[in-house]
């Protein structure tokens, strides 16, 4: 049995963080219902490359869940949700905070009709502050949460991650949020509650050292290309052929094994270098000789010469190199399935891995309102679009 066998999802959310969440819930099990406009249904149906005019992307992000058309705006809409809220474990949204109360929807509201609910929202900003009524996107909380500020080269203009990190990380915070808040209700007793993710919050949640530093030196950290600031040596370093390769040798004993396989047995024995702090304080001089090195070489002789040393090496995949990789293919990460048309596609696998309930693919991605009828008729409502 799925390990969230039985669990009800109310999706309310569109595009990414909501949906994330939802996706990951439905992954493992739970019966995620998906609320959609019948116009168009969630804007991700139509986001990047598309195959006879729907996403690819919406494919993954939406695997498991079942397709419901309703219209929030109406006052039907409204109670319609309401009669699937009031029958659910958890309901996800993603608005801008206060769309729900408009609606009619809002937390008082639906904690009055199920005591049970567990509300996950997440948001730019978060439900209170003095920000929160901004509309707020993933890069925006990429930014404030200080890793936009991080990315790129120093004195060029700040990059973002390739991917919708913000969001993401949004979503998998509100993830745990859920799984501890069923925890408190089924073990200890308690009720539903509120959970409020922001999106600069999770970002600034796994930025480290960020802020101590800050507090205690007054150290405004920026932008380092491939380095990792204060760790030595871990960078990218070029090989011959325009290839690069990225050598993590920051640990002590590490470092040593390192220097001795590039043939710097003088830095390898030099006491100064023998901690991180010795190093990171001559990391411009650690790097050029590792880069010296690697430049004259192949990356496949770098990476065989320095795994033989049991030194962490490895080259920059593209997502071809991904899609053959036996390391990818051995622990099922690239799983070949079919999209709602019975068409072959290659997805993501499911992370993580539980040994005795693992996530699995029950179905594919809806079609937009494809479980209206049967959604709504279990709850009594009338089986139509509403």
């Amino acid at each position: 049995m799925d390990a969230l066998h039985g669990l009800k999802v109310l999706e309310l959310g569109q595009l990414i963080a909501g949906p994330f969440a939802g996706k990951t819930l439905a992954d493992f099990g739970a019966d995620v219902i998906k609320v959609e406009p019948a116009d168009g249904g969630d804007p991700l149906r139509s986001w990047r490359m598309l195959r006879d005019g729907t996403s690819v992307w919406w494919e993954v992000q939406s695997r498991n869940k079942r397709s419901v058309t309703l219209d929030l705006r109406t006052p039907a809409g409204q109670d319609a949700v309401r009669a699937l809220a009031a029958d659910a474990d958890v309901l996800i949204e993603n608005f801008k905070p206060g769309t729900m109360e408009g609606w009619g929807l809002g937390w008082d509201a639906l904690h009055a009709l199920n005591p049970k609910l567990i509300m996950l929202r997440i948001s730019g900003f978060g439900q209170s502050g003095p920000y929160a009524g901004k509309p707020g996107f993933g890069v925006l909380g990429e930014a404030m949460g200080g890793l936009r500020h991080l990315t790129g080269e120093p004195g060029r203009v700040p990059v973002r991650v390739g991917v919708s990190i913000g969001d993401t990380l949004a979503a998998l915070h509100g993830v745990i949020g859920v799984l501890t808040a069923l925890r408190h209700r089924e073990v200890n007793g308690g009720l539903g509650q509120v959970i409020d993710v922001a999106l600069y919050e999770s970002v600034f949640n796994v930025m480290e050292s960020l802020l101590p530093e800050y507090d205690a030196f007054g150290a405004v950290r920026g932008a380092a290309g491939s380095a990792l600031p204060g760790i030595a040596p871990s960078n990218a370093y070029r090989c011959a052929g325009d290839a690069w390769v990225l050598v993590a040798g920051n640990g002590d004993s590490i470092f040593r094994r390192l220097m001795t396989a590039i043939g710097r047995a003088d830095l390898a024995a030099d006491p100064g270098l023998s901690r991180n702090d010795g190093r990171a304080a001559r990391a411009a001089e650690i790097d050029a000789a590792i880069g010296a090195w690697t430049a004259t070489r192949p990356i496949d002789e770098v990476i065989a010469t320095l795994e033989a040393a049991n030194v962490p090496v490895g080259r920059i995949y593209t997502i071809a190199d991904i899609a053959r990789d036996p390391q990818y293919l051995a622990r099922d990460m690239i799983v070949q399935t079919h999209d709602t048309d019975g068409r072959p596609l290659k997805v993501p696998g499911i992370v993580p891995k539980l040994a005795d309930t693992p996530g699995r693919m029950r179905t594919p991605a809806p079609k937009l309102g494809q479980h209206t009828g049967e959604v709504l008729g279990a709850t009594g409502w009338p089986a139509r679009e509403t």
